[in-house]
């Protein structure tokens, strides 16, 4: 790998070329930024004992900063009972967008756990994200650095300042990009300080459930020179059905060079077969916990009609019956359950590691190839 690359030839991950800016530098970067309110502290400040208002405030700066920083975010300043965070600087991501939503998704959900703990807390927390251009100034050994600075941050802070409690909402830029993995509701455009026409505002719901894909994606634009390469990947798919045997496909290249454009004109062509094909579709993130096997997670998932939002009983029940559909055998169907708990979060499964459980997995997978052909489609392999 040459000693200036910018990532790594193998898996892509950043090198220092990439990670350390130089003493002094500042760039112009399209940025997402997350701001982050306690509702009523001013009121619960006036009669609380002081170390009781730290204590309360600390506990939220760190479950914020843990939040955000585990989806790749970087906590700019904490400003009283606030917190400003960045997410694409100094190294930025094709999903920072979706990164700062769902960190924000998590938030909520981790002061909740907080509220549920200690009752007597009583945090409300609102937030807003929004993406646009700003400065970044990336030489943090100057006192006097203001990390990002542009019209985003303001935006960010006037939007959090009109979300309801407990709620997250978003800017047009935002929720464009992120609306195919996050759900969100419209809401009334708002007047803001310092914009001369409303701004259009979303609310995020929740982590859309992808049942292995995206869906109701439409194409812009026609497809255009890669016939070929489609064709290679039909093919592949003939040759699998015809002989009914597995066929491998890599697909590498640069980011926005049109590797999910390529899978979406694969999954049109499979829609319009006569004969029925399973399309089930996951990614591998590379923030959030328990990265390793999530794209198989959301592949068990897609197969058991399992919603991010399940309740834990309910999942349950729903992978029990998508492997009783399967694995007709009584015993091997309570094996093969408990080796695919750990995949959606629900069980810890056998004692042993991924090799004790891979065989569950395979029989799971395999049983489905056998009912009906099967494409299964990993996205962000090098995660």
């Amino acid at each position: 790998m040459a000693s200036d690359a910018r990532f790594c030839s193998s898996c892509g991950t950043p090198t220092e070329a990439t990670r350390t800016p130089s003493v002094g530098q500042e760039a112009r970067k399209v940025v997402t930024v997350l701001f982050a309110d306690l509702v009523g502290f001013t009121e619960h400040t006036e009669r609380s004992d002081p170390e009781d208002v730290r204590a309360r405030l600390t506990l939220f700066h760190r479950q914020v900063r843990e939040d955000v920083e585990r989806h790749g975010g970087r906590i700019e300043k904490l400003i009283g009972d606030g917190v400003f965070a960045v997410f694409g600087a100094p190294v930025a991501h094709e999903d920072d967008p979706e990164r700062a939503v769902r960190s924000a998704l998590r938030a909520q959900e981790s002061i909740d756990r907080l509220n549920a703990d200690d009752p007597g807390l009583g945090l409300r927390v609102r937030m807003a994200v929004t993406t646009g251009e700003a400065i970044v100034q990336l030489d943090a050994s100057n006192p006097d650095r203001e990390g990002v600075i542009g019209d985003v941050v303001n935006t960010a802070s006037r939007l959090e300042a009109v979300a309801e409690p407990g709620t997250i909402v978003v800017d047009g830029r935002t929720h464009a990009a992120s609306s195919s993995a996050i759900e969100y509701s419209p809401l009334k455009s708002v007047v803001v300080k310092g914009k001369s026409d409303p701004v259009q505002i979303w609310r995020a719901v929740a982590a859309r459930s992808r049942f292995g894909v995206a869906v109701g994606e439409t194409e812009p634009t026609e497809f255009v020179g890669r016939e070929r390469e489609l064709g290679l990947l039909v093919g592949a798919l003939d040759r699998t059905i015809e002989r009914s045997a597995a066929q491998l496909v890599t697909i590498t290249g640069e980011p926005g060079v049109g590797k999910s454009r390529m899978l979406r004109e694969l999954m049109a062509a499979v829609d319009a077969r006569s004969d029925l094909v399973l399309w089930r579709q996951g990614r591998c993130l590379p923030y959030g916990d328990q990265t390793t096997f999530s794209a198989l997670g959301e592949l068990v998932k897609a197969q058991a009609g399992i919603l991010e939002s399940e309740p834990v009983a309910a999942a349950s029940e729903k992978l029990e019956l998508a492997v009783e559909a399967l694995v007709p055998a009584e015993a091997d169907g309570r094996w093969v359950v408990s080796t695919l708990e750990p995949l959606i979060g629900i069980g810890s499964g056998t004692s042993g590691g991924s090799d004790e459980l891979l065989p569950g997995w395979r029989r799971f997978f395999g049983a489905m190839a056998q009912q009906h052909p099967l494409v299964i489609v990993i996205e962000d392999l090098h995660w």
